[in-house]
């Protein structure tokens, strides 16, 4: 994901410390019941489509924003099915972040599935029965957007 505007900024004055960061990710499904994914430029390997809200931004917004940046398809959130606080990541340069996800599962309403920007190696819909090597984030947001049960958080309270 290309970092934010407002992130290069932040970094201006934090250096390589800790941030923590909303993080949106958007489970898209079809009319025929398959998902959309994207192929990272980044790491090279299939995922969900997700970014960070802009600054004020609503995550139903982000979700619906991230999906036409990267793939060109048109989605329509549905419900929240994942809230989620994340480990912290250190990316290559040294920037730290913990991110706070979002995952929504939203339907796909118009456009084409296809790279639309310079984040994505490729872009497609794939049948549940049928997905690639997915990482274990992906998977649980894609499991979680099939259930039809409550919104999914860590029940943990306290110490």
């Amino acid at each position: 994901m290309a970092t934010p505007e407002f992130i290069r900024r932040l970094r201006e004055t934090a250096g390589h410390q800790l941030l923590w960061l909303p993080g949106v990710s958007a489970i898209v499904f079809d009319a025929e019941g398959r998902v959309l994914l994207g192929k990272r430029k980044d790491t090279g390997r299939w995922s969900v489509i997700g970014g960070i809200p802009e600054p004020g931004e609503q995550p139903a917004r982000t979700a619906v924003r991230e999906v036409l940046e990267e793939t060109g398809v048109h989605c329509v959130p549905e419900r929240v099915v994942l809230v989620q606080a994340l480990d912290p990541f250190t990316y290559p340069n040294g920037d730290t972040c913990q991110f706070m996800d979002v995952t929504l599962r939203c339907r796909a309403v118009g456009g084409e599935a296809r790279v639309n920007d310079d984040e994505s190696l490729d872009v497609r819909w794939f049948a549940i029965d049928a997905l690639p090597e997915l990482e274990e984030f992906a998977l649980t947001r894609i499991k979680q957007a099939l259930d039809s049960g409550p919104t999914w958080f860590d029940p943990t309270t306290g110490p």
